[in-house]
């Protein structure tokens, strides 16, 4: 058995799977979230009656796999009612834990160094998952900041060019006196909403 293989399906499966797993943001009915949930109750129980036949830590293994995929199919069924950053990221998150406990499973058949190596790297693509979503929310989290920023700079900075704006048309009105003046300023405060 190669090491880094473990790995590297780790990362792959949790990265490449998580963006396809919420492509969609449909809040599901209460009847269809239902339904899909007594589905993975039912492939699970199906995959739990399945790994009875292996011995060992085959079976072992077989059992980690299919309490995987349950623990997943459910966050991914979460996240997908939900439709939420938040609930994406926590799928990511039991997606990283679950396969790395099928990982550490699996090494169960080493012994020795080679074991202790394949416990390490399973922990360090655990690790390395969980760091991504970490990332991904710091990341989404500074987007919201900047954007919020932004529109509050911008929205001051319109408050600022209006004021000079109205500044502008007060003083056009100084060129005319009496009536006329009264007239223009009416119609400078009509303008620029102001009393």
């Amino acid at each position: 058995m190669t090491l880094k293989p473990i790995a590297a399906v780790i990362v792959a499966l949790g990265l490449g799977a998580a963006g396809a797993a919420y492509a969609a943001n449909d809040n599901l009915s209460r009847d269809a979230y239902k339904a899909e949930k007594d589905r993975i109750d039912a492939q699970y129980k199906s995959a739990k009656q399945a790994c009875n036949s292996f011995k060992g830590n085959a079976e072992d293994v077989c059992n980690a796999e299919a309490e995987a995929e349950q623990r997943i199919a459910i966050a991914d069924l979460d996240a997908k009612n939900k439709g939420t950053v938040e609930a994406q990221q926590k799928a990511r998150t039991v997606r990283a834990e679950a396969q790395y406990k099928v990982a550490r499973e699996k090494c169960d058949d080493l012994s020795g160094n080679a074991k202790d190596v394949c416990v390490k790297e399973a922990k360090a693509a655990e690790t390395k998952a969980k760091a991504e979503v970490k990332a991904d929310r710091r990341v989404a989290e500074t987007r919201s900041d900047a954007k919020e920023r932004t529109t509050d700079a911008r929205k001051d900075a319109a408050e600022v060019s209006r004021d000079a704006d109205y500044r502008v048309a007060r003083e056009r009105c100084d060129q005319f006196s009496g009536d006329a003046k009264d007239a223009c300023m009416r119609d400078v405060r009509a303008k620029f909403g102001r009393s």
